[in-house]
């Protein structure tokens, strides 16, 4: 999964297993300058109903670092330019 890089003012965002059949996308663009804490809800919006199907379930990386998601009210991390996202939901083996 070869991602280029993003466009001036954007990050990449990459999404795998189910986030990945949720979006029908391995990667795409978003603004720049978002904060971890409206990730969930940017994505949401933009796929409605993958928070509660997909997303709350999910790890994300920032730049290859597992980060934790912001508990509400906290500003916690901010997304910048030409960072690389990664939507990493759990994988069931059977």
């Amino acid at each position: 999964m070869g991602s280029s890089k993003a466009p001036p003012g954007h990050f990449t965002i990459l999404y795998f297993a189910s986030a990945n059949s949720y979006t029908s996308k391995d990667s795409e663009f978003l603004p720049a300058r978002l904060p971890l804490a409206k990730l969930f809800e940017t994505l949401d919006e933009k796929y409605g109903g993958m928070k509660a199907k997909v997303l709350e379930s999910c790890l994300v990386t920032i730049n290859l670092e597992y980060v934790d998601m912001p508990e509400n009210g906290e500003d916690g991390v901010i997304i910048n330019e030409d960072d690389e996202v990664a939507i990493i939901p759990p994988v069931s083996s059977g």
